[in-house]
């Protein structure tokens, strides 16, 4: 019994192969050239972040070790820290309605005219563009100096960040009970709140814990432009050339921040369970 063996053919050169090495090669090279322009244009310099060392070094002397006086910096740094998360807290809530408003008339899901869907979408991204700071700028000089006008500019930033994030969420759902609803009769309020609102609350509640993580921070930076809390503290101590005074209260600022982690934290990983 023989066997036949067959000729080998050649193996055909694969074109896309080439392509994808150059394409990837012209890529890396766009991306070095875009880099060294940045480079260029933030005047970034190596020697200058060495040759200011001794600035480094008279800044860390005078800083440490921190000022832990209780009447003068302590207790009022503390008083300011609850001023800081009370900011977050009363802006991430009354953003609540806002987004959710924004998050239904800007989900496919829940919103058919498609005029009305532009124009919500049209809102978030001007909320979200604008930063929190600049809102905050914009109502202190609305309302004065002190905490209303950071929470104000929570408001408005995180009406916007909150309800893209929703929306999207919304319209990740199973359309089954939502397109089950619509051949019913049902108007798309009638759906959204029936369908989709009850489906996507625990992914929403973990969201708008994350946005709090955020706004506790965002409340540190409000304060630097006069919006109250313990940001306004360290840009006094700063301005006063007290960085004693300033690392004590950016230790406090860890701490915070560290506690609202492991608070929200413990409660996204119960809603997960849940």
């Amino acid at each position: 019994m023989t066997t036949l063996t067959l000729p080998r053919l050649p193996v055909p050169t694969r074109p896309r192969r080439r392509l994808g090495l150059i394409a990837g090669a012209l890529i890396a090279v766009g991306l070095i050239v875009v880099h060294i322009w940045a480079f260029t244009l933030t005047d970034f310099s190596v020697s200058a972040l060495i040759g200011g060392w001794s600035g480094m070094v008279d800044f860390l002397s005078s800083a440490i070790p921190p000022d832990l006086s209780w009447s003068t910096v302590v207790q009022p740094g503390i008083e300011a820290c609850l001023v800081t998360l009370a900011i977050a807290l009363v802006g991430t809530t009354l953003s609540i309605p806002f987004s959710v408003a924004l998050a239904v008339l800007g989900a496919r899901t829940t919103s058919r005219n498609s005029f009305v869907y532009q124009a919500a979408r049209g809102v978030m991204s001007f909320l979200r563009a604008v930063p929190d700071i600049v809102f905050a700028l914009i109502f202190v000089t609305a309302v004065g100096l002190g905490p209303f006008a950071g929470v104000l500019a929570l408001i408005f930033h995180n009406s916007g960040v909150m309800a893209k994030l929703w929306s999207e969420t919304m319209e990740e759902i199973d359309d089954g009970p939502t397109e089950a609803l619509r051949v019913g009769g049902a108007s798309s309020a009638q759906v959204a709140v029936h369908a989709v609102l009850p489906s996507v609350v625990p992914q929403c509640v973990g969201l708008l814990l994350y946005r709090f993580d955020v706004n506790v921070r965002s409340s540190l930076v409000l304060g630097l432009v006069g919006a109250g809390g313990i940001g306004f503290l360290i840009n006094q101590s700063i301005a006063l050339f007290r960085f004693d005074q300033m690392l004590t209260y950016i230790l406090m600022v860890l701490v915070m921040v560290v506690a609202v982690d492991l608070l929200s934290g413990a409660v996204r990983r119960r809603l997960g369970a849940a």
